[in-house]
């Protein structure tokens, strides 16, 4: 199965269509695999600008996970008192290296929004997240491109041979969103004071919120 097939988009859709499909599939949380797809088989040949693919992808991929960072950001108000004392250290973890956990979540394929959102949560300072997230999403496109555009798209190939079916696809893809989702839920009912009090007890004083 070749990834037309697969998906309802082609190379032949350009940067807007690249700019879209990337955006709005960094917009959904935890599912980023048509935009990072497209990417790559735009990538192959030498029909589009490599810089310039490098540049939509990031930037757009960015402001989607910018949007989902100020939704948990105000979407702390919504948690009770209780749930909130009881990630207070895990947000004061995060806070700590929001930085470097903000970029290594978008320099590498992993479920960025494990860390996006408790960032959000933790009210971490918007501007230095878009920094660090832009400069992760360049380095990661970067590789996304240059692997497509030297290797084609001979790293896919053997994963898209194995498809027979698209919908077991797009099943996998909404329960892969659906897990990590869990995973956002149970993040908030841990019992942080308890976890990080034995490795990290500075994130039991309250004097680090300052």
């Amino acid at each position: 199965m070749d990834f037309a097939a697969l998906f309802p988009f082609s190379p032949e859709v350009g940067y807007l269509g690249l700019g879209l499909v990337n955006f709005f599939g960094s917009l959904i949380p935890f599912i980023p695999l048509p935009g990072f797809l497209l990417l790559a088989s735009m990538s192959v040949g030498d029909q589009f600008n490599t810089h310039l693919l490098v540049l939509i992808s990031a930037l757009t991929a960015t402001v989607a996970k910018q949007i989902i960072f100020y939704v948990s950001y105000e979407g702390r108000h919504i948690l009770n008192e209780k749930t909130r004392k009881r990630i207070r250290p895990f947000e004061r973890l995060v806070k700590r290296y929001g930085a470097a956990a903000a970029f290594v979540a978008a320099a590498t394929p992993i479920p960025d929004d494990l860390v996006y959102v408790p960032l959000g949560l933790a009210k971490y300072n918007p501007k230095r997240f878009f920094i660090a997230t832009l400069t992760g999403k360049i380095v990661l496109s970067y590789a996304i491109v240059l692997i497509s555009h030297n290797l084609g798209t001979s790293l896919i190939d053997p994963f898209l041979e194995q498809v027979t079916d698209v919908t077991t696809v797009y099943i996998g893809i909404i329960i892969f969103g659906a897990m990590m989702t869990g995973v956002v839920i149970l993040l908030l009912r841990l019992d942080w004071q308890k976890i990080l009090g034995r490795f990290a007890p500075w994130t039991l004083d309250e004097n680090n919120d300052k």
